[in-house]
């Protein structure tokens, strides 16, 4: 019987199986933030266990509230900023060099096919998207990770999508995900790998990848895997071109790490997306989904473009040719966060920025800080925001805040209503 890719992955980094069904794997990346990683060195501290397991394989960021909205925030980047220095962990992003980690990490080449990466933060799934295992863990597993570079997981169940027929004019990853969620539900991933497969994915950016594998998490799944391909080794490229003769060696090389045709499934799903429309959420589950034109008229506050699922320059591009031109409502303030500090020179080179702030929208710092309600961007009580992030909790941008998850399309044209609108009005 074949195998998954995920299967694949666990069988090249098992170092251990301490108990049944529980497997310990070697980590090719440990990824840290401020908010969950000072935890872990505070109490590693405590234990006089402060040392890491490879400087080189940790990569850390300050990117959650950045720069600094109080001496809590100030007092948690401080504890991460001291200890790279402590332990000599060069690739260090600290304020003015930092963006979101889920969109610098991979920018800056960090993840590879057949990797098994780990962070204390449920969207590291985005990873996936390169061929890797990549999963959000607790405290406890980030301080074992740190200190000995290894992990322990239950082996993967996978289920599989399909994505068949070609996506329609201003229907994108974003309304992909949306829609696998609302159909699996929150729950219905729990524990397992999903695999996005079929020419809907094989056509993707790796960036459109990144948004689906980010959500993975947002119906249970561990982690989201994508094949790696031409397009994979194109994105990497810049990278890994010294280890390579050529790129089809490089694609030879990382073609292993996908599924073999036998390998077994938990469930599989086909479907034709051919007819798919724009998709947003609505109540305070990411699986309560409708089209935007079941929800067009709908009144909002706030608008917020960014984050780990959509605040790279695709997605900026994408809400800019909406908004060029045209400004947005009296009715609502526009917030957009470019994800990494690259992102947000291109966005100025290619004349986005402008538009976006020509449409009226504060273009803020990279910064995961509205996302999760501590900056940049928080709802008021009552208040109603069209976002392309990731997460519609009660409360979740907010106390008392309703948030929309939409595309970036789809929120350049509610900006400009005022009301969640189609973006397919506003195309050419």
């Amino acid at each position: 019987m074949g195998k998954t890719i995920a299967e694949k992955i666990f069988d090249a980094h098992r170092v251990a199986e301490p108990f049944p069904d529980t497997h310990v794997l070697k980590l090719d990346r440990v990824f840290c933030h401020e908010i969950t990683t000072p935890i872990a060195i505070t109490d590693l501290m405590a234990r006089g266990m402060d040392r890491v397991f490879d400087p080189t394989k940790i990569k850390a960021v300050i990117d959650h509230v950045t720069p600094a909205k109080d001496s809590k925030t100030a007092e948690q980047g401080k504890i991460l900023r001291d200890w790279a220095k402590r332990h000599d962990i060069k690739d260090f992003f600290d304020i003015g060099k930092n963006g979101v980690c889920h969109a610098i990490f991979p920018e800056k080449g960090f993840v590879r096919p057949g990797y098994t990466v780990i962070m204390g933060d449920s969207h590291t799934c985005t990873h996936g998207a390169f061929g890797a295992f990549a999963a959000g863990i607790g405290t406890t597993d980030l301080e074992v990770g740190i200190l000995k570079g290894v992990c322990a997981f239950h082996f993967p169940k996978t289920i599989k999508f399909v994505l068949n027929g070609k996506l329609k004019p201003g229907v994108y990853a974003k309304d992909v995900i949306l829609f696998i969620i609302k159909e699996l539900t929150v729950n219905g991933a729990t524990n397992m790998v999903i695999e996005f497969t079929g020419p809907i994915v094989d056509e993707m950016s790796m960036e459109s990848r990144m948004t689906l594998c980010n959500m993975a998490i947002e119906a249970g799944g561990t982690s989201g895997i994508c094949y790696p391909d031409r397009t994979t080794v194109e994105y990497l490229w810049d990278f890994i071109k010294d280890e390579f003769d050529s790129k089809e060696a490089a694609l030879e090389e990382y073609s292993k790490w996908t599924s073999d045709s036998d390998a077994e499934y938990e469930k599989i799903y086909e479907y034709d997306l051919s007819n798919l429309e724009p998709m947003v959420t609505f109540g305070y589950k990411p699986d309560q989904v409708k089209s935007v034109k079941e929800m067009e008229g709908t009144k909002v506050d706030q608008i917020y473009i960014g984050s780990c699922t959509n605040g790279r320059i695709e997605d900026l591009r994408i809400a800019a040719e909406v908004l060029k031109g045209k400004t947005i409502s009296d009715n609502v303030r526009g917030v957009v966060s470019p994800a990494t500090p690259a992102v947000y020179s291109k966005a100025l080179k290619e004349g986005i920025i402008e538009i976006f702030q020509d449409a009226g929208f504060c273009v803020t710092n990279p910064t995961c800080g509205a996302c999760l309600g501590m900056s940049n961007g928080v709802l008021a009580e009552g208040e109603v925001c069209a976002s392309t992030t990731n997460r519609n909790f009660n409360g979740r941008m907010g106390k008392g805040g309703m948030v929309h998850l939409m595309s970036p399309a789809s929120a350049a044209a509610t900006a400009i209503e005022g009301k969640i609108a189609n973006s397919d009005l506003y195309q050419v």
